[in-house]
């Protein structure tokens, strides 16, 4: 269990620095071409982050005690799944692939206007806030308490990406707007 945790948050810690490190580099050093390259690589990394989740919930299901009965938490739970995972599909839909990894950081020339329509129309980050519901919603559809600690800590690990990288970039980038 505790393997199984300890790769989750390793992994989440390898998506949000490697992420935040190559998009600060490159927001220093210019745009170098390598957007292609970055793609395939956050991808990957964060597929990885995905089988990792997975892996702690199924790995540590049935280790979080309920009060409610078990078809209760598998409906809360499916529930949860499904309004986060919806969000976070509508919310890169609304952006767009190359929005979605983070294109703007390597051409800012490209990059559009702030968006304000789909989900962006009522939470200003939807896919940081609303979209984490999936994670929530997979640790209590299989009662796995290592999985809500990961999901807290993957939650906690994006908004503060977003917080010293995202936001002062799209701040700077949109200064004029």
């Amino acid at each position: 269990m505790i393997g199984f945790l300890a790769y989750a948050i390793l992994s989440r810690l390898a998506y949000v620095l490697y992420v935040g490190f190559a998009l600060r580099r490159e927001e220093l050093y210019g745009p170098s071409g390598n957007f292609r390259r970055f793609r395939r690589r956050a991808a990957f990394v964060m597929s990885n982050d995905a089988v990792a989740f997975v892996a702690l919930c199924v790995a540590t299901r049935n280790t979080l005690r309920l009060p409610m009965p078990l078809a209760a938490s598998i409906a809360l739970g499916a529930a949860l799944a499904i309004i986060g995972l919806g969000t976070k599909l509508w919310a890169a839909r609304t952006l767009g692939s190359d929005a979605y990894y983070w294109q703007n950081f390597f051409e800012p020339e490209l990059a559009g206007e702030p968006v304000s329509n789909g989900p962006y129309r009522f939470v200003s980050n939807p896919m940081y806030t609303i979209g984490y519901l999936q994670t929530y919603g997979l640790a209590l559809l299989l009662r796995s308490l290592p999985g809500l600690f990961a999901s807290a800590f993957a939650q906690a690990a994006i908004l503060t990406f977003y917080l010293v990288v995202e936001k002062p970039h799209f701040e700077r980038l949109h200064r004029s707007s």
